[in-house]
């Protein structure tokens, strides 16, 4: 399976906003969006600045950003679009709510991890039970009523235990949790998904 392997902070410098993509680092003053306001990566970003970009790039840039949040590649997020435009709700709000149920972000959404890039490793190496069965495949699309939890070999792994000493952690409203066990008690309305992506201009731009 392909993915991306450059440094992680590129991506947010590359959009000019934070996409916590690095945990903690990412609140931190060590985040480079902190230090150089979100200057374009590359030995030219800081004497070019950032291109006024017309309609068409201002939807790429916005679906670049969305993909890079939730951390998947093009021909998966445009098969999410494919989904949401064959069902009767919101286009734009079902697209967010695949991305949000995928169970990496759940497994984020839950604080069981700090970021989804290890989320997803705890996914793929067979740490997460979805109602106690072991699924592997961090794209699995979690339903409401449907119980997500930490294996206990998973629950002793450090940034596990590191991720559910957090104090100040703020559990979605549509999930529930206990211990290293939650729950996705309904799916998510558009106001209840904390990212500033405007996924109107992601329609747009796959409807050209």
């Amino acid at each position: 399976m392909a993915k991306y392997t450059d440094a992680k902070c590129r991506l947010c410098r590359r959009e000019g906003v934070k996409l916590f993509l690095k945990g903690a680092r990412c609140y931190s003053p060590k985040c480079p969006i902190e230090r150089r306001g979100g200057q374009i990566p590359g030995q030219h970003g800081k004497k070019q600045g950032r291109p006024r970009l017309s309609g068409y790039g201002i939807q790429l840039r916005e679906k670049q950003k969305a993909k890079r949040f939730y951390g998947i590649l093009e021909s998966q997020f445009h098969r999410y679009y494919e989904e949401s435009i064959k069902s009767p709700e919101n286009t734009g709000e079902v697209l967010m709510q695949l991305l949000e149920t995928r169970l990496d972000n759940l497994v984020y959404r839950l604080g069981l991890t700090g970021s989804r890039s290890l989320a997803r490793q705890l996914v793929s190496h067979g740490n997460v039970l979805v109602n106690g069965k072991k699924i592997d495949v961090p794209s699995y699309g979690v339903k409401p009523g449907q119980v997500v939890s930490v294996s206990p070999r998973g629950a002793k792994i450090n940034f596990v235990v590191e991720a559910l000493k957090v104090e100040n952690f703020v559990l979605p409203g549509w999930l529930s949790r206990k211990a290293v066990v939650g729950k996705i008690e309904r799916f998510p309305s558009r106001a209840e998904i904390a990212s500033d992506i405007k996924e109107n201009l992601i329609i747009e731009f796959y409807s050209r």
